[in-house]
């Protein structure tokens, strides 16, 4: 009972954020959600971390091997293990939303629906996963990451791909799994 009472507000909160949609931002929102966007800003992030071990190329090559440590973690986390396990329907392939949901079209008469399944989200794995990791590096430098995780993360209740609990218990695995390399890898980098 109290589980589905959990699933009942879960799906009510997402009614309600992925009601907030404005259709003139649903192309800026698909490239929000789009890995390749961040690009510049994941070699900005290796920047500043290089500059924060003082460009010792050991070091910077521990950092990068670590970061895609925690993301590869997170990413597998959630698609291979969760997913499947769960097998939570999106909210973007639950029938009985269907008449209820924003999707945001990529190509005309095509909604964006991701794949079948969304429990865990991987994107808030990954994001939030970064973010906590490069905190642990940057000390307080780092908190805005949190900001860019969080709509990043957003937009995947926007496109109406995912629960706000696919989003919360992603960012867990991703902040998990940071947490976990960052007390294996910190100290080589401190050192």
């Amino acid at each position: 009972m109290f589980i589905e009472w959990i699933l009942e507000a879960d799906t009510q909160a997402f009614l309600f954020f992925n009601s907030l949609y404005l259709t003139g931002l649903d192309n800026f929102v698909l490239l929000l959600t789009a890995e390749w966007t961040w690009i510049p800003l994941y070699v900005y992030l290796l920047w500043l971390a290089c500059q924060r071990l003082q460009r010792q190329v050991p070091k910077c090559l521990i950092f990068g091997f670590a970061i895609a440590l925690v993301i590869g973690l997170a990413d597998q986390t959630t698609s291979r293990l969760m997913k499947p396990y769960f097998q939570r329907l999106r909210p973007s392939h639950e029938p009985a939303l269907a008449s209820q949901i924003h999707l945001a079209e990529r190509e005309a008469g095509k909604p964006y629906r991701g794949g079948k399944f969304g429990f865990a989200s991987s994107h808030a794995a990954n994001t939030f996963g970064l973010a906590f990791f490069m905190l642990c590096l940057l000390g307080r430098q780092g908190r805005w990451l949190f900001l860019w995780a969080g709509i990043v993360s957003y937009t995947r209740i926007y496109l109406g791909v995912h629960y706000p609990l696919d989003i919360l218990f992603g960012a867990f695995v991703g902040m998990a799994w940071a947490w976990i390399v960052w007390r294996i890898v910190s100290p080589k980098l401190q050192s």
